[in-house]
């Protein structure tokens, strides 16, 4: 398929497309956190890909690494510009209200926290740390592989992996605290205010997630086991 694409046969990037847009939309949409800008995303790594098909190595093994390494940069792209219109729109004025659709959103509204909730975790990350943490844990890569992706050694993606791991570490042992702390004060300010007539909010179960380093820390774990 590589000496395919890179002398422009349409039937092969089609094919490579049909292989891998899913995956390259789901690594977009985990460093942008937004679905339509991933759906932006994937579609402009396509359409790159294709323009500098001729660039490709003509010796190697899959091309994932390659779109994967368009895609990153892409969304770098897409995340800069992002945080440019939110600047001007919060110089704007607020819109009208919109009609309530949440009973027919409810799930869609679920996975979105849950996105948001990781991509705010991971947004704590520098970049470089981001990337190599999508793109090896995420996305299936290996070290090699991410190497290739983002043209650097692979000691490099080693060690940006070893910190993002850490850093997502602190992160949840930081957050779990603070929770903690501010549901024991809770706790002691309902009970001295109601007594033992009133129930007390139940407590949070064992290896309940509720903070957005911690939701990112899970993907980290299940995806590493």
């Amino acid at each position: 398929m590589r000496a395919r694409v890179r002398a422009g046969d349409r039937e092969a990037f089609a094919e490579l497309y049909d292989t891998y847009a899913r995956a390259v939309h789901h690594h977009a949409l985990r460093l942008t956190g937004d679905w339509s800008t991933a759906e932006e995303v994937m579609s402009d790594t396509f359409l790159a890909a294709w323009r500098v098909r001729e660039r490709l190595e003509p010796d190697g093994g899959s091309l994932k690494p390659w779109l994967y390494g368009i895609a990153t940069n892409k969304a770098h792209s897409a995340n800069r510009g992002r945080r440019r219109r939110l600047a001007f729109l919060a110089h704007r004025p607020a819109p009208p209200p919109v009609a309530d659709f949440a009973e027919e959103t409810a799930g869609r509204i679920d996975d979105a926290r849950k996105l948001a909730a990781i991509h705010t975790a991971l947004s704590r990350l520098r970049r470089q740390e981001r990337e190599v943490l999508a793109l090896c844990v995420w996305s299936g890569l290996d070290y090699q592989q991410t190497a290739q992706a983002l043209g650097i050694p692979v000691g490099t993606v080693r060690s940006r992996l070893s910190r993002a791991r850490a850093r997502l570490g602190r992160l949840v042992e930081t957050q779990n605290d603070t929770e903690n702390e501010s549901g024991n004060e809770s706790e002691n300010e309902t009970g001295n205010e109601s007594g033992n007539e009133t129930e007390r909010e139940p407590r949070r179960r064992r290896g309940e997630v509720r903070s957005e380093a911690a939701f990112a820390a899970l993907s980290l774990r299940e995806e590493t086991r």
